[in-house]
């Protein structure tokens, strides 16, 4: 090792943040809070508060460092009309695949703002990137949507900090998504995202306060071998 790469070396580790028990705590709680949101303001987000958002959405880790995924903001009322279409047509399948019962409690769920939200964001995965070389991925290549996931969840407590709630809309069609969004074939759709200023704010996840579904202890997911 040559001098000046020693010196570079320790410069890094000497400049490393300490992460101080208050710290610790603050984190804690942005998780905790960190929730669906369904329920919106229509009051716009700023573009530059957008962009600092998806600029630190972009410091997530990704296998070999390629960065595969690919962000469409959707703003075009017809994009937007279709998009909430296939949410209605997919969610009333949904709904028919439960028990009365059980059925008529998913009627009562708000599952998606797609109406209010003021900013939509559709997130797919280029698994044909040549950034990164094929690295880490050969093996695999589905740790391609493993690190577009881990940006959304990122790009997900970026925006709590402000303020900004995020929901995530699963209960979608991808080939009707590519075709409302004239997306590349070879794109993977991972998930369609909602944001806006919360409507209200709540600690408890809505499907937990709705009796649809409550948490259980991480001691329960716990395995050793």
């Amino acid at each position: 090792m040559s001098n000046s790469q020693g010196t570079n070396n320790r410069t890094l580790q000497e400049s490393a943040p300490v992460f101080t028990d208050d710290f610790a705590r603050v984190f804690k709680t942005l998780l905790t809070w960190r929730r669906d949101v369904r329920r919106f303001k229509t009051d716009p987000i700023a573009h530059g508060e957008l962009l600092n958002i998806l600029e630190q959405a972009d410091l997530a880790p990704s296998v070999g460092n390629s960065q595969p995924w690919r962000i469409v903001r959707v703003r075009g009322s017809d994009a937007r009309r279709t998009v909430a279409e296939t949410f209605e047509n997919e969610n009333a399948k949904a709904a028919s695949a439960y028990g009365e019962k059980r059925a008529s409690l998913y009627y009562t769920l708000k599952l998606a703002g797609l109406r209010e939200a003021p900013e939509h964001l559709a997130v797919f995965c280029d698994p044909n990137t040549h950034q990164g070389d094929g690295l880490g991925r050969q093996t695999m290549p589905e740790t391609m949507a493993y690190s577009v996931v881990g940006m959304v969840q990122t790009l997900w407590l970026a925006a709590r900090i402000k303020g900004i709630g995020v929901g995530w809309v699963s209960i979608l069609d991808p080939a009707a998504i590519h075709k409302a969004l004239n997306i590349p074939d070879t794109w993977q759709f991972i998930g369609y995202l909602c944001l806006g200023y919360p409507e209200e704010e709540h600690i408890e996840p809505e499907l937990q306060r709705a009796g649809w579904q409550g948490r259980t202890p991480m001691s329960d997911r716990l395995f050793e071998r």
